[in-house]
């Protein structure tokens, strides 16, 4: 009997200690804060990543136009085109990546920036060929520059520097029409052999020679 007399007391003891503990760890938990749900993907998060792909998109447009304006002062500088006679030269595997990277980058090419820019896929080629280009001018132009016209005989390097005395005559709005014409026709032949002048060049000379012949 005195046993079940001490295990009574000693539960009349811990039976208030008890709920204080279960009262302190419910209110332990009722003061620790919720858990804050996972972010979600919505407008902010876009508009940002449409900004940060805008702002690419532009870099590499204006890098385009770049490299464009570097190969259109070798066109439209027929002295210069004849210091570097590489970069013209189809017959080089340098010059021909050089000019074919271009034609796939001016292929892809947008007509504007934000076409896209809900179409990563083309995105992505855009900049890859753009980048390609880029590379292939910097190594020809360098190769240009290294070798100048050493690759030619000592013959064929005073035949480029007569065709490019005569076409500084032909392109000299100076000098009479029929000067130009004749000094553009001996500098020609010239370079028959040689070098081809590109498109965009002849077309420069011959429209000064035939506006100043109409004017």
């Amino acid at each position: 009997m005195g046993l079940l007399f001490r295990l009574a007391e000693l539960l009349l003891i811990i039976a208030p200690l008890a709920g204080v503990i279960i009262a302190a760890i419910r209110a332990f938990s009722a003061r620790k804060p919720a858990a804050e749900p996972a972010p979600q993907p919505g407008p902010v998060r876009k508009a940002a990543n449409q900004a940060a792909q805008w702002r690419s998109l532009t870099r590499v447009v204006r890098e385009h136009d770049r490299t464009d304006t570097r190969w259109l002062e070798y066109e439209l500088d027929h002295a210069k085109l004849l210091d570097f006679p590489l970069m013209t030269d189809m017959t080089n595997p340098l010059t021909v990546a050089f000019h074919k990277a271009k034609l796939r980058a001016d292929f892809l090419r947008p007509a504007k920036a934000e076409d896209l820019l809900d179409d990563p896929d083309s995105a992505a080629r855009y900049l890859s060929a753009v980048e390609e280009y880029v590379t292939a001018f910097d190594i020809a132009e360098a190769e240009a520059k290294r070798r100048r016209r050493n690759d030619f005989s000592p013959d064929a390097q005073q035949r480029l520097a007569r065709a490019q005395s005569l076409l500084r005559v032909a392109s000299d709005a100076a000098a009479t029409p029929q000067e130009r014409r004749r000094a553009y026709d001996v500098a020609r032949r010239e370079l028959d052999g040689l070098l081809v002048l590109p498109p965009a060049t002849q077309a420069g000379i011959e429209r000064g020679i035939s506006g100043q012949i109409d004017g």
